[in-house]
């Protein structure tokens, strides 16, 4: 198969995620990391490319929730605390004893294979659960009084971002819906302005330790900007809830056969 026709087919396969994460809100990583390595892509180049990837998409999605004034830059800020070091922690993990105790590639698909199912669990909650969580003892607490819990939150689901690239905005969209009083539009800018700083630092870590594809992103980056611009457009008019049900599904079949 020549270099061309590889990128012509990673292309559209931007174009094609970009588009789902555009209409549904689901998160591209969990689409994305696994079409990589089932498709014969090494999981730790998988893993660091999608985190620089997502990295530039998120970035576009944060200048415009910032001008739209939907970040709640405190959340962001504790969340961070927690999340950054954890990250940092799990990708100096991997690959100190990835030669000593175990072989890595194996290790990063069955980690994968876990958080994926983890993440269709989750998806599925938001989709069926979101008014049902809402509200509740915890949501009535200040953000202050949660601080502690809050770093928490970001230290477990910072570890598993720096582990596998899933989880910056499915997880921690989760976390925010159940415990924290905030409009849709505002938990959708927290989460993206929070998982761009934690995808950034995770991902230029992979990139030091040359666990990273450009052309890969390049070539994603050219289907998945047209394909979530497109994917934001229609999102209005066509119902996301059963496409978010069948996107779980998808995930938690992939995670599956990762493991």
């Amino acid at each position: 198969m020549g270099r061309e026709k590889v990128s012509i087919e990673i292309t559209v396969m931007g174009l094609l995620v970009g588009f789902l994460v555009g209409l549904t809100g689901v998160g591209g990583a969990a689409l994305l990391t696994p079409i990589l390595i089932i498709i014969g892509v090494q999981p730790s180049i998988a893993v660091g490319t999608d985190l620089v990837y997502n990295s530039v998409t998120k970035m576009f999605g944060v200048i415009q929730h910032w001008k739209q004034k939907t970040v709640n830059f405190t959340l962001v800020k504790y969340l961070a605390f927690g999340s950054i070091p954890s990250a940092v922690i799990a990708v100096y993990a991997l690959h100190f004893f990835a030669d000593v105790y175990y072989n890595q590639e194996e290790f990063i698909k069955s980690a994968l294979g876990y958080v994926l199912i983890l993440v269709s669990i989750a998806t599925v909650i938001r989709v069926f659960f979101d008014k049902r969580l809402r509200p509740n003892r915890w949501q009535l607490a200040s953000l202050e009084e949660k601080k502690g819990l809050t770093i928490c939150i970001g230290i477990v689901f910072g570890f598993i971002v720096g582990l596998t690239s899933i989880g910056s905005g499915s997880l921690f969209a989760v976390a925010m819906l159940y415990l924290y009083r905030m409009q849709a539009s505002e938990i959708v800018g927290t989460d993206i302005a929070h998982a761009f700083l934690l995808v950034t630092v995770a991902g230029a870590l992979h990139a030091g330790a040359g666990s990273v594809d450009y052309l890969l992103v390049g070539n994603l980056l050219l289907g998945s900007i047209p394909g979530v611009m497109f994917g934001s457009t229609l999102s209005a008019k066509v119902p996301a809830r059963p496409l978010r049900t069948v996107i779980a599904t998808i995930v938690l079949i992939s995670g599956l056969k990762l493991i």
